[in-house]
């Protein structure tokens, strides 16, 4: 598949729309690269690009060429300053997208949506029906390149003024963005002046009056001294109006005069009015940007073209898209400038899983089809396969999502209500995801739709605002389900949106029953008359026998009160079944919460149902996940500027609740990929004294099997790293740890007394971040299990140092750990250097008997040493024999462990030595365990042939059938 071809450096100006016609007829868009460092781009200069062609892309260029508007040196100078000081104003990104790298940049590469255009019969044409308003934009319109956009109309008129549309994420603000950069750096030669207004910060202004010069003055100071010329520029001045649905237009004569005059102080509206009637400087060219519900404002005769953004109705887009960020070379950049690169293949390997998964999941690429969304996606696998800078949360990612989309836009600049879009989100996809999360469903009809949208309006005002949402936002949150069978339903456009979603309509106070709805205002009228009524019965009752009649008036001031009860017990109830959510119980143990977010983007399917479960029956572990993180701090800070405020109040109260019943279900013994899940919520809360006190239960931490990537490990190294109470156990075995996940696991080995490290695939570069753990003063382990792990001599060497310094450690085992000749004999020299160590385990490591029985004696002169495992090596029969000698007659010193047998006995530590054998039975090679095994068989046969004892030839008869189990499991004869 060919995404791409090479061209030289294009611009936007006459020429550009002579190109290449593509073969495949894919849709246009421009890919823009740049150099690393702006400092080494001057502006002006010309910069490579990839251009993907399409059958837009075929016209010819515009017939007229300008001569140079400002000629002189002061205007040129003036332009040029405006030019820098506008390309660093665009240029500055939000902090959202700062984590793509440090030297990532809009101009770095951008890949532009698709732009349809449409006519004026087509815009206005009523839309009765939800499911068409949720359809992909026709096929058959025509596609437009940018570079288009100003070209004459089918009738040779020349277009003067365009108008962008656009639902919520399909990229108008990007757009507009690079745009602009283009502009500054030198590639829109059709227009010599180009002047950006935002239409929320007219808005802004309101009705005080100010020219158009005063405002271009204001708002770019260079260009003061060029404003006498912009009478003169005619088409070559471009303003670019964006976000037109924050001004409330009034194209009447009566309600907005004619005014031609740049330099006449008018109401920022009515400036904008005569620039678009063409009455003010008629001959200047006029970008609009707006949503669809406010494309009305402006009278189509004003209108030359009108282009509809379509985001990336083609996946070779959002592929591309994904390909050029997720390969940024510094993609992968960690907080504070340090943090582990993923290679150039890994990163390879994640886009090829994320393009296979466009190509075979459809509901995928339908959510992709908006930008917005790509770039969720985007944030999300940089999430979980970067490291994670600190305080960056999951939900933070979404919140931020959403700030980025809305940033606290008016849902109706013309409604007095000034109601937030995100408020209005909340309060009606909220209580749909809500909804769908209670009765575990992720498909809704039309008649799901329409109820929580419909919901209790009565007005004709609440019904414009819905038109509006539909219009304008609906298809950012619903999409169409494409998956067969579902045909007519409807699905939120990422699947953890829903969850998220759900979440904020509980944090937010929206899930009332009708008790509380109607208690509450019942509730605080009794309270405001209770007193007044009671003082008053009070004196009456004094004259009159009605005594009785003040207490029942006092029992009026108990309402409020027992009605916060009622509310409490509410808030109790969404706790609980938060918990039960995250604790729920299945058959089956599924992945954790992580590892099913990324196998859902990159394609792996997640955990199968159980045969027995029902179909349709839908997990929602994000659901609590988001629940906590929406009650940080951060994040309600960042939801108050989107207008969903959470009082602190309710966020305590919530909190409260929330560790109430945490505290009686988190103290189960949880399988790890949950007790993953648990710690991943509290991560998500970013609350330390929640977290202490909520998990001051917790005393073994056991994850085994859990595959420990760079986010896991900062997961849990930031809840328990900071504890206080030691952990009795910590077990990461077959974890797939790396060395940077052990030093980002320090904190929480710091608090272990036993540590299981095993089958890691660890090798000498993790030994010398051991050492420093051993040598730590606050190091308190007393049992280290790295078994299994490819540590070699040289890894031991390093161990040695870490032993020779620590006071704690007592028990070591090194069982397959590829120690060899040199590593027992670099044991054996430098054993005596560790004074408190009790048991040593180096079987299974390929030693011979030399460095085996150097080991042996050495371990006989250790003062603490009491157990020493030396099985499975490359004994032979005589080794194993000196070795039974130097065990035997030592006096006090430590037993050494060879075979199961001890002399005509069994050894007391033989179900030690094959229970070591079943637990590795599929990783060890198996033709090497088939011959110990059988040695072991042969000694066990010797045994119970050398002894008369009945008792002890039963057990060895035991063994004995045990070993053959085993022998017969690796393909053996067992006998």
């Amino acid at each position: 598949m060919r995404w791409v071809c090479h061209l030289p450096r294009a611009s936007w100006g006459p020429g550009l729309g002579r190109v290449l016609q593509s073969a495949d007829g894919r849709i246009p868009f421009l890919i823009h690269w740049s150099w690393p460092h702006k400092g080494e781009r001057p502006l002006g200069l010309s910069r490579a690009f990839i251009r993907h062609h399409g059958s837009s892309a075929g016209s010819g260029p515009p017939s007229r060429r300008h001569g140079q508007l400002f000629q002189g040196i002061s205007a040129s100078e003036a332009v040029q300053r405006y030019r820098r000081n506008l390309a660093e104003w665009f240029s500055r990104l939000p902090r959202e997208e700062r984590r793509f790298g440090p030297t990532f940049a809009l101009d770095t590469v951008h890949v532009d949506p698709v732009i349809r255009e449409s006519s004026p019969d087509e815009l206005f044409r009523p839309t009765a029906e939800l499911a068409l308003e949720h359809q992909p934009p026709l096929a058959g319109l025509p596609a437009l390149a940018l570079s288009q956009l100003f070209d004459p109309d089918a009738c040779g008129r020349q277009v003067q003024t365009v108008v962008l549309y656009g639902t919520v994420g399909t990229g108008k603000s990007t757009l507009v963005r690079k745009m602009v950069l283009d502009w500054c750096y030198g590639q829109l030669p059709a227009f010599e002046l180009l002047i950006p207004f935002s239409c929320e910060d007219l808005s802004s202004l309101g009705p005080a009056p100010a020219s158009l010069c005063q405002l271009v003055a204001q708002r770019y100071t260079p260009l003061k001294e060029i404003l006498p010329l912009l009478a003169a520029a005619g088409s070559r001045l471009l303003f670019v109006l964006h976000g037109l649905e924050h001004l409330n237009l009034d194209f009447r004569l009566a309600g907005t005069g004619l005014c031609s005059d740049p330099e006449e102080p008018e109401a920022p509206a009515a400036i904008i009015v005569n620039l678009l009637r063409k009455y003010m400087l008629p001959e200047a060219s006029i970008l609009v940007t707006t949503r669809p519900s406010a494309i009305g404002r402006i009278p189509s005769k004003y209108v030359g073209r009108y282009g509809q953004i379509c985001g990336f109705s083609d996946t070779n887009l959002q592929k591309l898209y994904f390909q050029l960020r997720l390969n940024q070379p510094d993609c992968e950049y960690g907080a504070g400038g340090a943090g582990i690169s993923a290679t150039p293949a890994q990163r390879d390997n994640l886009v090829q899983m994320l393009s296979r998964n466009l190509e075979g999941h459809h509901q995928i690429a339908a959510a992709c089809f908006l930008p917005s969304y790509c770039w969720l996606v985007c944030a999300t696998l940089h999430f979980l396969h970067a490291p994670t800078p600190a305080g960056q949360t999951l939900t933070s990612i979404y919140t931020s999502f959403l700030r980025l989309n809305f940033s606290g836009e008016m849902l109706d600049s013309t409604d007095p209500s000034k109601l937030s879009l995100m408020a209005y989100a909340a309060r009606t996809m909220g209580k749909l995801a809500y909804e769908g999360v209670s009765s575990r469903k992720t498909y809704f009809s039309e008649e799901d739709v329409r109820g929580c949208l419909e919901a209790g309006m009565k007005t004709e005002e609440e019904f414009q605002l819905l038109h509006v949402f539909r219009r304008d936002a609906l298809r950012f949150f619903l999409a169409p389900c494409v998956e067969p069978g579902r045909q007519g339903t409807f699905v939120f456009t990422v699947p953890a949106m829903q969850e998220y979603l759900a979440a904020l309509y509980i944090v937010l106070g929206l899930r009332k029953t009708t008790l509380q709805r109607v208690g509450k205002e019942v509730a605080e009228l009794v309270g405001r008359v209770g007193e007044d009524v009671s003082l008053v019965l009070g004196i009456v009752a004094k004259l009159l026998p009605l005594r009785a009649l003040p207490l029942l008036f006092n029992l009026l001031k108990v309402v409020p009160r027992v009605f916060g009860r009622v509310v409490g017990k509410s808030r109790e109830a969404v706790a609980q079944a938060m918990v039960l959510e995250m604790f729920r119980e299945e058959d089956y143990y599924n992945d954790d919460v992580l590892d099913q977010m990324g196998a859902s983007i990159l394609g792996v399917e997640g955990p199968r149902r159980h045969p027995d479960e029902p179909p349709d029956d839908e997990v929602f572990e994000l659901f609590p996940m988001f629940m906590g993180g929406l009650l940080s701090a951060h994040n309600r800070a960042v939801l108050a500027q989107l207008g969903c405020p959470i009082k602190n109040l309710d966020a305590l109260e919530n909190a409260q609740a929330i560790k109430k019943k945490l505290g009686k279900l988190g103290r189960q013994v949880l399988p790890p990929s949950e007790l993953l899940d648990h710690l991943f919520f509290h991560y998500e809360f970013q609350n330390q004294r929640f977290s202490a006190e909520v998990l001051s239960s917790l005393r073994q931490l056991n994850l085994a099997g859990v595959r420990m990537t760079p986010l896991k490990c900062t997961v849990v190294a930031a809840v328990l790293g900071s504890g206080r109470h030691a952990l009795d156990e910590v077990n990461l075995a077959s974890c797939q740890l790396d060395p940077a996940g052990l030093r980002t696991l320090r904190p929480v080995f710091l608090r272990a007394r036993k540590l299981g490290l095993q089958l890691n695939s660890l090798g000498p570069e993790a030994c010398s971040d051991l050492r420093d753990l051993l040598l730590h003063d606050q190091c308190q382990i007393t049992t280290l299990r790295l078994s299994n792990n490819p540590l070699t001599a040289a890894g031991v060497a390093l161990l040695l140092e870490g032993l020779a310094g620590n006071t704690s450690l007592t028990h070591l085992s090194l069982l397959h750990t590829g120690l060899g000749d040199e590593g027992l004999q670099l044991l054996a020299t430098q054993l005596d250097r560790n004074q408190q160590l009790q048991e040593l385990n180096v079987a299974y490591n390929g030693a011979g008997d030399t460095a085996a029985l150097a080991l042996a004696q050495a371990a006989q002169d250790h003062p603490s040493l009491e157990l020493l495992h030396l099985y499975f090596n490359e004994l032979s029969s005589e080794g194993r024999q000196a070795l039974r000698d130097v065990a035997s007659t030592a006096k006090g010193g430590a037993r050494v462990v060879v075979s199961l047998t001890e002399g005509t006995a069994v050894s007391e530590y033989w179900s030690v030595i094959l229970s070591e054998v079943q637990r590795n039975l599929n990783s060890w090679d198996r033709s090497r365990v088939r011959r110990h095994l059988e040695l072991l068989l042969r000694d066990l046969e010797d045994s119970r042939g050398d002894t008369l004892n009945p008792w002890r030839k039963a057990q060895l008869l035991r063994v004995e059938g045990e070993v053959r189990a085993l022998l017969e499991q690796l393909g053996g004869p067992g006998s």
